[in-house]
């Protein structure tokens, strides 16, 4: 979420995000997607800092944060939660936007032996059928 301006995170506590890489002190590269198609809008580096927990930057933080969550398992217990066992990141911008790549950087995927969906057995839809009319 963004909020005066950085965006702030919260994570690394049970039925949170993970927030693997993001370090007090860090650095962070950050990628808007669009909310329709999820296209790449911007990258932009940043700096991470981790708030306090009790701090004027985490109260306030929070207090944004925890509008935005949706299906909490804990109401409003949820921010004495965060301060227990997560962590509440800013991602502060730290300078000019990345220029975005010519091309796809979509890679080929890894050799496997999963497959895509083969055609439907033809006697299935009359197995199908006939559970039905059991009933």
């Amino acid at each position: 979420m963004w909020h005066e301006g950085a965006v702030c995170l919260v994570g690394d506590g049970p039925g949170e995000q993970p927030l693997t890489g993001l370090t007090d002190g860090g650095a962070a590269e950050v990628t808007v997607r669009s909310k329709d198609k999820g296209g790449r809008l911007v990258t932009w580096p940043a700096s991470v800092s981790e708030a306090a927990p009790g701090s004027p930057e985490w109260e306030a933080a929070v207090a944004e944060l925890k509008g935005k969550r949706l299906n909490a398992p804990d109401g409003e217990e949820m921010p004495a939660r965060w301060a227990r066992e997560c962590r509440v990141l800013r991602l502060v911008p730290a300078g000019s936007p990345l220029t975005l790549p010519d091309g796809t950087l979509a890679e080929r995927p890894v050799p496997s032996p999963a497959t895509t969906r083969r055609p439907v057995p033809a006697a299935l839809p009359r197995l199908l059928a006939g559970r039905r009319k059991k009933k």
